[in-house]
């Protein structure tokens, strides 16, 4: 598996997450942050159901220009 590693939180410091990457064969976005609390989740858990191997991660907005390039990354290929 080839990932395309595109950045961390900038305000993250000396911690690696939150983080980005685009896996180079299939296009798909993979992401690392923060999993968001029992209230979070289920709120998320009213629009559609949470399977025990799956998590919600909270991806701060400044975060979002990371995310636009990953996404560029994978349109261009």
């Amino acid at each position: 598996m080839a990932l395309r590693f595109i950045g961390k939180d900038p305000e993250s410091g000396d911690h690696g997450s939150p983080a980005v990457w685009v896996e180079e064969t299939t296009l798909d976005l993979l992401l690392q942050g923060v999993e968001v609390d029992g209230a979070t989740a289920a709120a998320c858990g009213a629009d559609v159901s949470l399977p025990k191997h799956e998590t919600i991660v909270r991806v701060p907005q400044r975060m979002f220009p990371l995310l636009r390039e990953a996404l560029d990354v994978a349109e261009h290929r």
